[in-house]
């Protein structure tokens, strides 16, 4: 009885769609932090090594207090990598992040075919 039951429930239940290009949190929050120009900035000075933030400051000619703001978003977001060195804190990108980025905008070229716009109806 019990069987029949389960077997009843599953066949009434209609698939649902499932969006090809799902939002997930974490994508949210990396592109929420990649609006900010300083924060892109950062990212293109963390593109071909790992930096301390003295370095970054210096290179961006920006005050730590206003650095360290963003590379709190950064890493929340899971852009970047944090490891201390003694009293030091060294930033390098998290690539797999940015690869799961580029997958999300990458559903979009592959299911969103280029097609001429419908005429509009006057």
């Amino acid at each position: 009885m019990v069987t029949s039951n389960m077997a009843a429930r599953s066949q009434s239940k209609a698939p649902t769609a499932v969006s090809p290009i799902a939002s997930t949190e974490a994508t949210l929050a990396g592109f929420r932090a990649l609006s900010d120009p300083l924060r892109l900035q950062v990212l293109e000075a963390l593109r071909t090594e790992e930096l301390c933030v003295c370095d970054l400051c210096s290179r961006l000619d920006v005050p730590q207090s206003k650095l360290s703001f963003h590379l709190k978003v950064l890493k929340e977001a899971g852009l970047l990598q944090a490891r201390q060195e003694g009293r030091w804190m060294y930033y390098r990108l998290n690539l797999s992040t940015l690869i799961e980025l580029e997958r999300y905008l990458s559903e979009y070229r592959r299911f969103s075919p280029i097609l001429p716009a419908r005429p509009c109806q006057d």
